[in-house]
């Protein structure tokens, strides 16, 4: 008779991998999947788009397997679910690559290589590792399209762009403003501000700060009269001391005038501070020092308060420019009033430099303070800075403003020097800083009242790993303000998982938003599609037909010579690939299309980049080239919004917030319905993973050692998708032993058995009435199961899926199921009984590789080919139906009756483990002190499982005043609940008497006074413990208690020994080669332990083993058998041999 089910000798799960993979490519399955759900509803997925100038790693595999999963189960659950691959190819990163491969920087470009070249350059190393990519995904057993996938350099891709800009454009959302951003001088480039808040973008430094002292020209009499009077101000900034153009107070604050000395020059001072940080600088102690006998070095300085005034009453006082090398000119250093002002620290008076804080500007800005800008070569205004982060330098400057402005020997000293040291090529940390040298320098003069090293929290450029600047540009912003309270409502309307990111990180973040700086002065990446005149004339272009239409114009207007477009074959129209691959929207071609005026001026191109983040934004469009094609599809909402999308927690306010912008600004609706924010993969110690440090797991390495199934597994069900994972390749090998493994001899178990008896899941299904408890226990179990890992998969909850599904796998299928049903299998008849063991069995591996499939699809697929053979209509699982939960077959009081079989089993096992009396030596008695009727009844049910199960003759219920019981309060869990009264809670319970336990267990509570106060203890915030009495031992879980009789009879001891020689005979046939079916004759060697336990219990060995007979003899040439304590030969024959 030919074998239903393969037989597998071996287990390796990476070499299922590879043959899986194998066969998936041979029948093209993954587009299978989608071509055979044609004219089904569609789960739409967006993928969010890699850059493949970098190689992928570990925790791609686990955000991968996270969008997996549901693309999986939505496909079996009939949806057709397209997904296409995205390259992401813009901006900063590729960029930096190439100036780092070619050795130049920003400034090189279009000079030592043209901007084209340099372009091609980006072009080819930003597809640098798309191999590697689509290799991981393959062997990981992602299913996504990488043949056709969306590239945002293409044209068709740019195209998109261009019409949503002009979309916000047409509807006022799209301006031009001159105002402090972020500016990355190491990228060249200003940044958004969802940039900025990328996590790790803001850290801790450690800068120099100094409070400076500026002194009064205009004194109040109360700060005349010792020494010379000073505002002071702190910064931790002192590079932008220089900058200064006036001083701020809150015109609520008290402030006073201190006479006082400078600890450094030892000059008598006054100084004006708020009165509420006096104790920050100076000790109380002071107050009583004589204030004439100062000496610098003295531990104490004396002082003096003398005036004290509101801060209106300062607005408009005058001081001294603080350093004089560049005169902005008049209405400057002044005090102002901003209400931003606060008391937290510094002095309460705020140095204002307009040109480098955007609060500092707003102010500034409102009193009539110039900013203090330089003129430089090219006659534009500049701040002191240069945009590579130094103070410019003399030459760069215009020749007449050095001359009629600039402090020229004062300045010469700073002039080009890098205001952090990050940003210079030639310095380290160990350097000194610009700020040290301008403090020194102020201390030299008397105007540095405290210097001083200052922790504090500052941001970095994204890419770079360099602090930012905040400085003035001229740049073109999305007015995504106008839209926030849409975009706030819409998010409500979002499944977020976690919840807490839609609420709180990109809730907070809507609440917060400011306008979105569009431009990025960089070369490679999408061209912002407006033209200007410099009358102010311009032009927003929103497709290549526009722009076609507009250049013939200007050829016609004599503007061009030619339409490049037309000279290179390009036709309007036609959106064929060899068509949009004629023509190249980037820069530099589109730079030298010059465009007419309605007033017939030219117009040139703002030479601004868009931001890379509004490329991937707009991929839900751009993919598809809408609305030049498939618009029809979009309107409908047959490709759009997305039913699910998932990316790591920095895309939070990067990707999901641009899709979310895009979305309501342009089509007053969500991109996304669904999102997993998934977290971050760390080493097994919860450090960040890198090369630098040695703890990076190479993905590839980890799939072709484990197999893709043990690594997806384990990723998904070790913690939630949102919440950070310690990768530990033990957790994975441990997967691979326990679920796989016990998947795998469940199986053999079956496949072995079934061959022998004929069995191949084609038989007639035994009626449900008619089969045993057992197998409607599993049956229930198994729809149990399929019904909340449904539940699971809908909510997006991939890790309580995975969980169930182990469970019931290892608990309940083979550790309860198949062990309690083995001698089933074992009938010589193919009854009934035995009959729906073997459906019970099939139907369950059946199930369970279709529940397991999204998160294991290769070892699922194996497992499902192996059951099915060429009976099934689906060819694999991946195109089978999911299954669906039959609440018919539910038993819930039968769940519960064998869960608390399962439950006392596993407590007296381990009171047995726990006393070193193992399972095949039978014990006398079990009690349980149930602590209900229902309970009793429940164990009642399964008392003679329980007792097979745990080899032990009797149970019995007893009272629970046979135990004695103690309560031991939580007090990790009690002491946030009860506080200050822990202390008197605590003694309480200990003084709990066993009424008052037996109560607080029945009722789950129990009410207790404490210091006048009554408290409610419930049952979970204490632990209940029973002491073991003489001859038993006893073990707690929750409300149930079993007791253990472990005393030791003769007549057990003959039982135990009689199982000890079954298990070793039954091992010599399996290691021998019998067949489960060979009938045998033993001979053992004499002794008195074993004589005993034959006298008593020979027929029972006998039938365990298939023997005819058993015979004791002096002198046995045989096998030797290893007993515990003792050694004899045995003699195993099959009957019918000689």
């Amino acid at each position: 008779m030919a074998k239903r089910f393969t037989e597998r000798s071996t287990f390796s799960l990476p070499e299922i991998n590879k043959e899986v993979l194998e066969e998936w490519d041979a029948a093209d399955l993954f587009h299978k999947s989608m071509s055979e759900r044609e004219g089904c509803p569609s789960f739409v997925f967006f993928e969010g788009p890699p850059s493949a100038n970098g190689h992928p790693g570990i925790h791609h595999v686990m955000a991968r397997t996270i969008k997996d999963v549901f693309c999986r189960y939505k496909t079996m659950q009939g949806f057709q679910v397209k997904r296409k691959a995205g390259w992401d190819t813009h901006g900063l990163p590729v960029e930096l690559g190439v100036e780092k491969e070619l050795g130049i920087t920003k400034e090189d470009i279009g000079k030592s290589i043209s901007i084209e070249d340099y372009n091609e350059k980006c072009r080819k190393n930003v597809m640098k590792f798309t191999q590697e990519w689509t290799d991981l995904s393959h062997r990981m057993g992602y299913w996504v399209d990488m043949e056709h996938p969306y590239v945002t350099y293409e044209n068709a891709y740019i195209e998109t762009l261009w019409w949503l800009l002009k979309q916000l454009y047409e509807k006022g959302l799209l301006y031009k403003g001159y105002t402090i951003q972020p500016y990355s001088p190491a990228a060249g480039t200003g940044l958004s501000s969802h940039e900025l808040n990328q996590p790790g973008c803001y850290r801790d430094v450690k800068d120099t700060t100094v409070t400076a002292q500026f002194r009064i020209t205009d004194p109040k009499p109360e700060m005349t009269g010792w020494g010379t009077p000073y505002f002071l101000a702190w910064t931790t900034t002192p590079w932008t001391l220089p900058s200064n153009t006036a001083l701020c107070v809150g015109p609520k604050f008290d402030y006073v005038c201190i006479r006082t000395y400078n600890i450094y020059t030892g000059d008598a001072i006054s100084v004006v501070m708020a009165k509420a940080l006096v104790p920050s600088y100076f000790d109380a102690k002071g107050l009583e020092a004589p204030l004439d006998t100062y000496k610098p070095g003295d531990k104490v300085v004396p002082y003096r308060v003398v005036g004290e005034w509101k801060g209106t009453e300062l607005e408009g006082m005058h001081y001294e420019q603080l350093m004089p090398y560049v005169n902005p000119g008049e209405g400057a250093f002044r005090v102002i009033l901003g209400d931003y002002v606060s008391t937290e620290d510094g002095t309460g008076i705020v140095h204002i430099a307009p040109t480098f804080g955007a609060d500092d500007a707003f102010v500034a800005k409102q009193a009539g303070i110039p900013p203090l800008q330089v003129i430089d070569a090219k006659g534009k205004r500049c701040p002191m800075v240069d945009l590579k982060g130094r103070f410019f330098r003399i030459e760069d400057l215009d020749p007449v403003f050095v001359r009629d402005y600039v402090n020229v020997d004062a300045y010469k000293e700073y002039a080009g020097r890098f205001v952090k040291n990050a940003y210079a090529p030639t310095l380290t940390d160990k350097d000194e800083t610009l700020d040290v040298a301008l403090c020194m320098d102020l201390k030299s003069r008397g105007l540095a009242f405290k210097i001083a090293k200052h922790v504090h929290s500052y941001p970095h450029c994204w890419r770079t790993d360099k602090p930012v600047l905040y400085y003035p540009l001229d740049s073109w912003f999305i007015k995504s303000t106008a839209c926030k309270e849409r975009m706030i409502e819409l998010n409500k309307t979002i499944r977020w998982k976690p919840e807490s990111t839609g609420t709180g990180r990109f809730g907070k973040w809507l609440e917060n938003l400011n306008d979105w700086n569009l431009s990025r002065s960089r070369y490679w990446g999408t061209p912002l599609p407006i033209w200007r005149s410099e009358d102010g004339e311009e032009i927003c272009v929103g497709s290549i037909q526009e722009l076609y239409d507009e250049i013939e114009k200007s050829v016609a207007a004599g503007l061009m010579k030619s339409n490049p477009l037309k000279d290179k074959g390009f036709v309007p129209g036609d959106y064929s690939d060899s068509n949009y691959h004629k023509i190249d929207l980037h820069r530099p071609y589109v730079d030298d299309v010059i465009l007419v005026s309605p007033a017939g001026k030219p117009m040139k191109r703002e030479t601004d980049l868009i931001d890379v983040w509004f490329d991937s934004g707009s991929m839900p469009y751009a993919q598809i080239h809408y609305p030049f094609e498939h618009k029809d599809e979009l309107d409908n909402r047959t490709v759009y919004p997305a039913d699910f999308i998932a990316e790591g927690v920095d895309q939070t306010r990067g990707w999901f917030f641009t899709l979310h912008a895009i979305a309501t600004m342009v089509f007053d609706s969500v991109s996304f319905k669904a999102v997993i924010s998934n977290g971050l993969v760390l080493d097994k110690n919860g450090n960040k993973m890198s090369k630098r440090l040695g703890n990076a797991v190479d993905p590839f390495g980890a799939i072709e050692k484990y197999g893709s199934d043990p690594l997806r597994w384990y990723m998904i069900t070790n913690s939630a998708p949102w919440d950070n994972l310690k990768f530990d390749e033990a957790g994975v090998q441990e997967v691979a032993r326990t679920f796989f493994g016990k998947l795998y001899q469940t199986y053999s178990f079956l496949a072995m058995y079934a061959n022998v008896d004929g069995f191949d899941g084609t038989q007639p299904d035994v009626p449900f009435a008619e089969r045993p408890e057992i197998d409607r226990w599993i049956v229930s179990e198994l729809n149990t199961l399929v019904k909340d890992v449904t539940a699971c998969y809908e909510d997006y909850e991939p890790t309580r899926a995975g969980r169930l599904i182990e469970k019931f796998v290892i608990d309940n299928l083979s550790n309860w199921f198949v062990r309690l049903s083995r001698k089933r299998f074992w009938a010589k008849s193919m009854d009934n009984d035995k009959l729906s063991a073997y459906q019970a069995l099939y139907d369950s591996l059946l199930t369970v590789s279709k529940l397991m499939a999204p998160i294991a699809p290769f070892y699922a697929d194996r497992l499902y080919r192996d059951l099915t053979g060429a009976e099934s209509s689906a060819v694999s699982v991946h195109l089978a139906k999911f299954p669906e939960a039959d609440e018919t077959l539910v038993d819930s009081e039968l769940e519960k009756r064998m869960e608390l079989a399962q439950e006392v089993t596993s407590m007296v096992l381990s009171l047995r483990k726990k006393e070193h009396i193992i399972v095949r030596q039978p014990l006398q008695c079990l009690s349980i002190p149930a602590i209900d009727a229902t309970q009793k009844a429940r164990i009642e049910a399964v008392q003679q499982l329980i007792l097979d199960e745990v080899n032990v003759k009797t149970l019995k219920f007893v009272d629970g005043s046979m135990l004695e019981k103690t309560v031991k309060c939580n007090f990790r869990v009690m002491g946030k609940k009860f506080g200050k009264l822990m202390k008197g809670v605590a003694g309480a319970v200990a003084a709990l008497s066993q009424e008052d336990i037996a109560r607080l267990e029945a009722e789950g509570r129990i009410g207790l006074c404490v210091e006048g106060t009554t408290v409610t203890v419930e049952r979970a915030d204490v632990d209940i413990v029973s002491e073991d009495i003489p001859g038993w031992v006893v073990a707690n879980e929750g409300n149930l208690t079993v007791a253990l009789d472990v005393t030791l009879t003769d007549e057990l001891r003959n039982e135990g020994m009689a199982r000890e020689i079954v298990k070793r005979v039954q091992a010599y046939r399996k290691e021998s080669g019998f067949e489960i079916t060979d009938r045998i004759r033993v001979k053992i060697q004499s002794n008195p332990e074993i004589a005993a336990a034959l006298s008593a219990y020979g027929d029972y060995v006998a039938g365990q083993v298939l023997a005819d007979s058993i015979e004791l003899a002096d002198r046995v040439e045989g096998t030797e058998f290893d007993f515990d304590g003792f050694k004899v030969n045995v003699n195993i024959q099959k009957t019918n041999q000689k």
